[in-house]
């Protein structure tokens, strides 16, 4: 695929896409729309349905990798970033296949990463598919309710602990020595792990109160095995946090979800102490590549 002249500063979108076409329409459109040029790249993780041949047949300036196999949110934006560092892009902007923004929205990214090179992650505000309020899981993250309450930060850039990876933006520079997303995460987790393995090297992670993005999704009920997978990513998390030295991950990670599964036996629960010990197994399992993802992530690159 022939390029044309990229914009300076460059931005390649990276779009990870599995089952697409109730939000292909809405999503690649804004991005085409936007007035700061990007290059869009679309990592297929073997949808089912007709995503590939609409991209094909509608979006022929998006190049469409695709992977024939779910390879997961890490793995696959793994594979982007790798293209997009080699073909000496300044930008990637990581976004959720159900998700879309304005357009003006990647021109005060960048404007804003350009002026503030100690942010490492750079975030719009993430409104609800409707536009009428936050969506939950960035409301939860950041306290904010609505477009409103956005304006009404005093700075342009905010910092924030952690925003979830719907709509991020990050400086190839950084990436080149943090690494990508762990691949020991398979879904969930990894965004957090990356945010963590920023700030270990200081970076901070913000918010542009100007710029919008917009995610669809709906906040379900969370079932009961949902609640122990979501355990045992928060665990794994803990396992490979950069901040804490071998013993101190074990004793959050390992010896939490076994002390857990010891305080749900003597409560009574014998189906929770269960669930806790399949956790701690799973950890268990896990712990040649958790000691490789530490050893990696923890050397600094260039």
């Amino acid at each position: 695929m022939s390029e044309l002249p990229r914009p300076h500063p460059s931005v390649c979108v990276i779009i990870v896409s599995h089952n697409f076409e109730p939000w292909i329409h809405r999503c690649l459109p804004s991005v085409e729309a936007s007035l700061l040029p990007a290059t869009v790249m679309v990592i297929d993780n073997g949808s089912g349905d007709a995503t590939c041949e609409i991209i094909r047949d509608n979006y022929p300036g998006v190049e469409l990798i695709e992977t024939h196999e779910n390879l997961g949110f890490g793995r696959a934006n793994n594979i982007g970033i790798q293209l997009a560092v080699e073909r000496g892009f300044d930008y990637l902007f990581l976004l959720n296949q159900d998700a879309w923004i304005e357009p003006d929205t990647l021109g005060k990214l960048v404007e804003a990463a350009e002026k503030n090179s100690a942010y490492g992650i750079l975030s719009p505000v993430h409104l609800n598919g409707k536009g009428d309020a936050t969506d939950f899981g960035f409301s939860e993250y950041t306290g904010l309710k609505n477009r409103e309450e956005a304006a009404q930060l005093t700075e342009e850039v905010t910092p924030y602990p952690f925003i979830n990876a719907a709509m991020w933006l990050i400086p190839v520079r950084v990436i080149k020595e943090t690494g990508p997303f762990a691949p020991l995460f398979p879904h969930y987790g990894e965004d957090r792990n990356l945010v963590l393995r920023l700030q270990k090297r200081g970076y901070r992670v913000g918010l542009v109160k100007s710029a919008f993005g917009y995610h669809d999704r709906e906040d379900r009920p969370v079932s009961r095995k949902q609640y122990f997978d979501a355990e045992y990513v928060y665990f794994l998390t803990e396992a490979v946090n950069p901040f804490y030295s071998p013993p101190k991950a074990i004793a959050y990670s390992l010896l939490a979800a076994l002390k857990k599964a010891w305080k749900a036996l003597l409560s009574g629960n014998g189906a929770d102490c269960t669930a806790y010990l399949k956790v701690a197994f799973r950890l268990a399992g896990k712990c040649r590549s958790i000691h490789r993802t530490r050893m990696e992530t923890n050397v600094r690159r260039r």
